[in-house]
């Protein structure tokens, strides 16, 4: 009996459906922690088999790493069922440089990134990751870090990938970015299907739903929240926890300690609460969420379905922990 695939939602108007929850494939490359590459396969078979068929990867994790396993792990599973997200910004280059730890990623290839968003710099990316993917398109195409280079996204990044949309090498068509002002610029002036918006909607801010989420709204635009753990804070909030990538401070483990203990006297995982609060927004059609043990997958998709029960975020309300509706950023 095969196991049951999570509800799936649309992406814009592009015919395109992911999966209600997404694995993000950044710790697969190496994010944080070199990883081997019978566990990077244990981590995608765990999410699989949890009924997550929409993964998202990137060039930039792992220097291709990342695309580079998660295509062998999909090379054996039926391709009709499986949406890949990769993303256009980051060219790859061979390199005799040390690349431990650079951007954060360790255990990679010896490769560098280069950034480009030309014309010809998107349609090479899009080529090299179908190769690293072994697929013959992609299905979500997002344009990668924009900010600084927004009117050259614009202006060529994105008419490149309309038009490998219109010779069917891409699907869906967006922009990845932790900046919502970025992410709220392109669309207003793009025809996009979606956004992937990291680390702007979680128990520790809500400053996308300020303008971003209104403006994706307005436009049909669907919205990817990653970032719900703040990379790991709202997950295992313990001396050496991530914020957004870099170490957490003493202040917001002190504020993520309260907020645990609430959920600790409900008993209920923090990771569920952060993970529902995030997604339960009208506005969020999907959640990405990264893994680094075949546990973390599984528990990822339970903490879905995990009953919370109303009096929790009563007092986290009351406490003051809840981020206020128009949504400043604590941290």
């Amino acid at each position: 009996m095969s196991a049951p695939v999570l509800p799936r939602v649309p992406l814009g108007g592009s015919g395109i459906e992911v999966t209600r929850l997404v694995l993000g494939c950044a710790s697969i490359g190496g994010l944080f922690d070199p990883m081997g590459e019978d566990q990077a396969q244990a981590v995608l078979e765990a999410a699989w088999l949890a009924g997550v068929r929409a993964f998202d990867t990137a060039p930039h994790y792992g220097v291709g790493l990342s695309e580079e396993r998660l295509g062998r792990f999909l090379a054996s599973r039926p391709g009709g069922e499986v949406v890949v997200s990769s993303k256009v910004g980051r060219l790859l280059v061979d390199t005799d440089e040390d690349v431990e730890g650079v951007e954060g990623f360790y255990g990679t290839p010896r490769r560098r990134r280069v950034r480009d968003l030309s014309r010809d710099g998107v349609r090479r990316s899009v080529e090299a990751s179908c190769a690293r993917l072994g697929r013959s398109h992609l299905d979500v195409a997002l344009i990668h870090d924009p900010e600084g280079e927004e009117r050259r996204a614009l202006d060529e990044a994105y008419p490149a990938l309309v038009e490998l949309r219109a010779e069917g090498v891409v699907g869906a068509i967006g922009v990845g970015t932790k900046y919502r002002e970025v992410a709220t610029w392109l669309v207003r002036r793009a025809e996009l299907d979606c956004v992937l918006i990291a680390g702007e909607y979680s128990l520790l801010g809500i400053p996308a739903a300020e303008e971003l989420f209104p403006a994706c709204r307005e436009r049909g635009v669907s919205v990817l929240l990653a970032g719900v753990y703040r990379s790991g804070v709202l997950a295992a909030p313990r001396p050496g926890a991530h914020l957004d990538y870099q170490p957490a401070s003493a202040e917001v483990l002190e504020r993520v300690g309260a907020i645990r203990a609430v959920c600790e006297r409900h008993g209920v995982p923090l990771p569920a609460v952060a993970l529902q609060f995030a997604s339960a927004h009208p506005d969020v059609d999907a959640v990405v969420v990264g893994a680094a043990t075949p546990a973390e997958a599984r528990s990822n998709v339970a903490y879905l379905s995990t009953p919370i029960p109303p009096e929790l975020f009563a007092e986290l309300k009351e406490k003051g922990l809840l981020p206020a509706d128009k949504g400043t950023a604590t941290t």
